[in-house]
């Protein structure tokens, strides 16, 4: 088991590895060339810039049973069909029974965007999601490391 970060723009990077190296588990971080990131304790991965490029390397770099750490559900669905473990940066697994959900509602927001229209952005991140994060990634490196 690895895991996984989906590095552009994800503020849990440093709570992850610090978490991973409690578990003995290896990590590596996916980004493009504008959002580089290395960091001790993982290896880095730069893939080139592009629409998705980052989401398609990390797809095919993972197996059964990885960890995808991601707020991206379009590569949230993808991880999910590779049989790896999903996690948004607040804490939340994806999963069969959310992702489709997830999904229509992305699509609903970019057909708001692309007609004119404004979506409400992110709030600012609270030291709450970190801690659900970090609760969320302990307890599935609990119950899949044993």
């Amino acid at each position: 088991m690895k895991i996984y970060i989906d590095a552009d723009g994800c503020p849990v990077v440093r709570n992850t590895l610090k978490i991973a190296r409690k578990f003995d588990v290896s990590c590596v971080i996916v980004c493009d060339t504008a959002h580089r990131i290395e960091l001790d304790g993982a290896e880095t991965i730069v893939v080139s810039q592009g629409a998705d490029s980052v989401d398609f390397r990390l797809v095919n770099l993972i197996s059964n049973g990885d960890i995808v750490v991601t707020q991206d559900y379009g590569l949230a669905a993808m991880c999910l069909s590779k049989n790896a473990i999903a996690l948004h940066q607040d804490g939340k697994q994806y999963s069969e029974e959310n992702i489709s959900g997830l999904l229509e509602f992305r699509a609903i927001g970019k057909k708001i965007r692309r007609s004119g229209g404004r979506t409400k952005g992110m709030p600012k991140r609270t030291s709450q999601q970190d801690a659900d994060f970090e609760k969320a990634l302990i307890e599935l490196l609990k119950n899949n490391t044993i």
